[in-house]
């Protein structure tokens, strides 16, 4: 691995390659934060998917591209005066310090939980007036679900024990049911939406990242699906042409696999 004097030499040649683009590229030369802003959303997804299927070679290529993001914004604020690369860098830094205490302080912690509730504690006293101030409007909502539950855990707002949650899960279920039965389109989709945020509570009791775990069971469907797609091929039937006991079969087998 490169030592410090190496990654600090190869962040400067990005720098410097940022600097020319941006003076001599057309399309570079054209573009804003706000027509960035839907390619780093991309980006940023992408790298997910390459951490959840473990490939470290595409994890670095797609962190390449978040970086390069992240120096693009940077030198576009340079150009308006308002910021340029050694403020994003300065500002982490110093909020990394602020946050961190029981490292660059003299504050005691005994664990992980105690990190967390300080971090939320310390933005409190930064001047935000909520806890969920930092949560995006833009996240996804089971994303959002997530880290609005972390928070709030954050300043005490919890259940005690993993058995709590999963009774307000079934407690959530059985409110579903019955307002099936009414045959209420908004109330179910209310008591559903219940139902998920829920389950994203007792999945954070299990330490189990819901998105990641969803991610997952997609990742497995597809692959099953395309196996039984590859086996609809080879005997020249459609799927829709096939039974469901048929095509049971092959699942069966893309499961094995």
């Amino acid at each position: 691995m490169s030592n410090k004097a190496a990654q600090l030499k190869a962040f400067e040649r990005l720098l410097v390659i940022m600097d020319e683009l941006r003076e001599q590229c057309p399309w570079d030369k054209k573009q804003t934060m706000e027509s960035l802003r839907h390619l780093t959303i991309e980006e940023v997804y992408e790298l997910g998917d390459a951490i959840l299927d473990n490939d470290l070679d595409e994890v670095k290529k797609e962190l390449g591209d978040v970086l390069l993001h992240i120096v693009f914004y940077s030198k576009i604020g340079s150009e308006t005066n308002n910021f340029d690369i050694a403020d994003v860098c300065n500002s982490i830094c110093d909020k990394l310090i602020d946050r961190h205490p029981h490292i660059y302080g003299d504050v005691k912690v005994e664990n992980e939980e105690d990190v967390k509730r300080n971090w939320e504690q310390l933005k409190l006293k930064e001047g935000k007036t909520s806890v969920l101030e930092g949560v995006p409007r833009s996240l996804p909502a089971m994303v959002k679900a997530n880290r609005i539950q972390d928070k709030v855990a954050g300043v005490g707002f919890d259940w005690e024990q993993p058995e709590q949650v999963f009774e307000k899960v079934e407690e959530e279920l059985a409110e579903l049911k019955v307002e099936i039965a009414k045959g209420n389109q908004d109330a179910i989709e209310s008591e559903f939406g219940d139902v998920l945020f829920s389950m994203i509570n007792y999945a954070r009791f299990l330490k189990v990242n819901p998105e990641n775990a969803l991610e997952r069971t997609n990742k497995k469907f597809i692959k099953r699906f395309q196996y039984l797609e590859s086996k609809s091929k080879e005997l020249n039937k459609p799927l829709k042409d096939m039974t469901l006991s048929e095509m049971d079969v092959f699942w069966e087998e893309a499961k094995s696999l």
